[in-house]
């Protein structure tokens, strides 16, 4: 698959044949149309409703708490200590980091802790929850490694990009500070870096289940923007 150069991924390894970027060549489509995505684009061009932001931040503290669990098991799965202890470190940081940014968010966003926890989770939030925790579950480690790489990668590779543009609306500003960084560059770069490990020791079958994982994670990364920017319900 050949790839433009909004959708060639700027982290992790510029090898072709690297297992990384063989998983990257599988998402092209979706993560063009991520960043083309009009939540995406409307947090540096003043256009998203701050309703809408809001209602993604609410979302997201919903969904940090499964990952951060996510997180946690695919570290207990780890083939080496170093991993497991990388893997507890980035499970603790989502509370200690990215909960904190939360903190700072919701007050500018007019919402507390209370009201957040008290929204409902919504469908897409739901469905995203169940499958990452349903795979790491029951699945290898690479299949949970594969389901958990999305969120890190993604995040990391939009906000390098919104990083260059800049916002004029500090909330949003806040928000891609964040996940368009150095640090949070690295600490994607020692998650590819162990996918780029493990995808060589994978039988094919086992390789096939675990892209499929990746692909699936990463159309899930879709739709929570899309959700949150038609600030999705439950019907009834």
């Amino acid at each position: 698959m050949t790839q433009t150069n909004s959708t060639f991924p700027r982290i992790g390894s510029a090898d072709p044949d690297s297992w990384s970027r063989r998983l990257w060549s599988d998402i092209g489509p979706t993560f063009a149309a991520i960043t083309e995505h009009p939540f995406v684009t409307g947090l540096t061009d003043g256009s998203l409703d701050a309703e809408a932001f809001a209602h993604y931040v609410a979302q997201d503290v919903h969904y940090l708490r499964a990952y951060a669990r996510a997180l946690a098991v695919v570290g207990a799965r780890a083939p080496a200590l170093a991993d497991t202890a990388m893997f507890a470190r980035h499970a603790a940081e989502v509370f200690d980091v990215e909960l904190a940014l939360h903190g700072e968010l919701l007050p500018a966003l007019g919402l507390s802790p209370e009201a957040v926890d008290a929204a409902p989770v919504a469908p897409t939030t739901q469905a995203y929850n169940s499958y990452l925790l349903a795979t790491v579950y029951s699945g290898g480690f690479a299949d949970g490694l594969a389901a958990v790489l999305p969120c890190y990668w993604i995040y990391a590779e939009v906000g390098a990009r919104l990083l260059e543009r800049g916002s004029s609306d500090p909330r949003y500003q806040r928000w891609i500070d964040s996940y368009g960084g150095e640090d949070f560059a690295a600490t994607v770069t020692e998650v590819l870096n162990l996918a780029d490990r493990t995808g060589p020791l994978l039988k094919p079958a086992e390789e096939a289940i675990a892209r499929a994982h990746f692909v699936t994670t990463s159309r899930y990364e879709w739709m929570f923007f899309d959700a949150a920017h038609r600030r999705e319900a439950w019907p009834v």
